[in-house]
């Protein structure tokens, strides 16, 4: 049997783009693993990760969907102290895993985040599995032309950042979009891949599925905190444009 891989997978542009790479590589990647956390997380993209299991089918991969429970922070311990925390559901998962499957490894959307990086890293010693991050590092103008280029149909679904108001919400991160965050990296410092939390994004359609995602949706946006969100109520598989 091949050595098998398991992509930890939200939905998001990021991690879907960490798939996509695994899958053009020739890693075997069988399982796709999502976390659902309750509430807000140090190391999990929470937004439309009920998505999953429509992309999954859509991929044509297992899905291992993980409730770590009540996980939101609490106030007596720190931010590192709670990242490790979240981390448990997730390492014992690939534990079980491991023990099923001749496992090489993990692929990881990671673009610039130590805090992650390294707790994820640190897992994969513990497990003696390798890790794949292709996005670590990388310049976000030129990985974003990358995502476009390959066909990815990004939408955002939740903001967090000054300068990015409700008409964000749906939006396609396409060219005109990318040009738009450059304007806002350069005047307010938004990342241009919504790595510092600005943005969250679910894929709707790539060349690594073979049907799209419909959505549809209600915008919720709290105008005194210049944040909002889609709340999605209805999602499926479609034939492709």
């Amino acid at each position: 049997m091949n050595d098998e891989w398991v992509s930890l997978f939200s939905g998001g542009k990021d991690s879907s783009w960490a798939l996509y790479q695994a899958l053009e590589h020739g890693l075997n990647v069988t399982t796709l693993v999502t976390v659902h956390p309750s509430g807000d997380s140090y190391m999990y993209h929470v937004p439309a990760t009920d998505l999953t299991s429509l992309a999954a089918e859509s991929i044509g991969i297992d899905l291992l969907e993980i409730d770590p429970g009540e996980l939101d922070a609490e106030s007596t311990i720190d931010a590192g102290a709670q990242g490790d925390r979240e981390l448990e559901p997730l390492e014992a998962a690939l534990e079980e895993l491991a023990a099923e499957l001749d496992l090489a490894g993990v692929t990881a959307g990671a673009i610039e985040s130590e805090f992650q990086t390294s707790r994820i890293e640190a897992m994969c010693e513990r497990l003696e599995i390798e890790l794949y991050a292709p996005l670590w590092q990388r310049d976000p103008e030129a990985l974003a032309a990358e995502m476009l280029e390959a066909g990815f149909e990004i939408t955002i679904v939740q903001v967090a950042a000054y300068g990015l108001d409700e008409s964000w919400l749906g939006r396609t991160l396409d060219a005109e979009a990318i040009e738009e965050l450059q304007a806002l990296n350069e005047e307010y410092g938004v990342h241009i891949l919504g790595e510092g939390g600005e943005f969250e994004t679910i894929v709707t359609d790539g060349p690594h599925m073979q049907r799209a995602i419909e959505l549809d949706y209600d915008v919720e946006w709290d105008e005194p905190g210049g944040r909002g969100r889609l709340r999605i109520t209805d999602a499926r598989l479609a034939e492709k444009k």
